[in-house]
């Protein structure tokens, strides 16, 4: 068993008993079950648990991973002063923290689905699409947390930019594009809102999602302009292949990040 295997059965096997990520899965599973219930109907029912994962899934992996990596400073100390190598190092934590998380996550929409069920075959698609964005996302916000506790020594500060990054890209990012739009309004706008989708992994995942639902007046300025180029199944494929493009992104710059650091 190589050093990453080790490391991610030692990390996993410690993350899933935090109360942390217990309390986070209870959550899902809470309100999943609530929505289900008293929701209306599956579509609803999953259209609010879309807007709930968008906004809690990225800010858990940003804070709960920057805590995570500063708090496994003497751990990853003492593994490289061991003749360990830093990829297979960095990919044993990396994956102890997105798996833990991811699982979590899913076990806690899943699991009140599976007893519950959906009253409509036509919400399963969107379902798993659910299921399929909120694991990105966390694979995506996990490692740009270990970006940023790798960037920055100072916890409290590493711990306020990755609180910080979330409000950007939860909140500030729909404010700019707004202003954008109202600003440059006389000017064709499409192509630039197009790649304004691609910048930011949180709008690209609620276009994806939304385009699964018939819910067009909830997909915004991007979202719009994203239908209109990319529509059916090959907007679906573009949402995806961007999402996996931005898992891999952080995760090479963090890799990097780690490589150089010196501990």
């Amino acid at each position: 068993m190589n050093a990453t295997a080790k490391v991610l059965r030692y990390d996993m096997r410690d993350l899933l008993r935090s109360r942390w990520l217990v309390g986070y899965a209870l959550f899902f599973a809470a309100l999943t079950d609530a929505l289900i219930r008293f929701g209306g109907s599956s579509e609803k029912a999953l259209l609010s648990l879309v807007s709930v994962t968008l906004f809690v899934v990225p800010l858990v992996a940003l804070v709960f991973g920057t805590v995570y990596f500063y708090n496994a400073r003497e751990f990853t100390e003492l593994l490289l002063a061991q003749p360990v190598n830093r990829r297979q190092l960095f990919a044993g934590l990396y994956l102890g923290l997105a798996l833990s998380l991811s699982l979590g996550f899913l076990l806690g929409v899943a699991v009140p689905v599976m007893f519950e069920g959906l009253d409509d075959a036509a919400a399963r698609v969107p379902f798993f699409m659910l299921l399929a964005a909120g694991t990105a996302l966390t694979a995506i916000f996990s490692a740009i947390a270990f970006v940023i506790a790798i960037r920055f020594e100072d916890r409290l500060k590493g711990l306020g930019i990755a609180i910080a990054a979330w409000l950007g890209a939860a909140i500030v990012y729909d404010g700019l594009v707004l202003i954008a739009v109202l600003v440059f309004s006389d000017y064709p706008l499409e192509r630039p809102m197009l790649v304004a989708t691609f910048i930011n992994p949180l709008d690209l995942a609620r276009v994806l999602l939304l385009l699964q639902f018939d819910a067009s007046a909830l997909l915004g300025y991007t979202g719009a302009v994203f239908k209109s180029f990319f529509t059916g199944i090959s907007g679906t494929l573009v949402s995806l292949a961007a999402l996996a493009a931005w898992v891999a992104a952080p995760i090479i710059l963090g890799l990097r990040g780690f490589q150089r650091k010196d501990f």
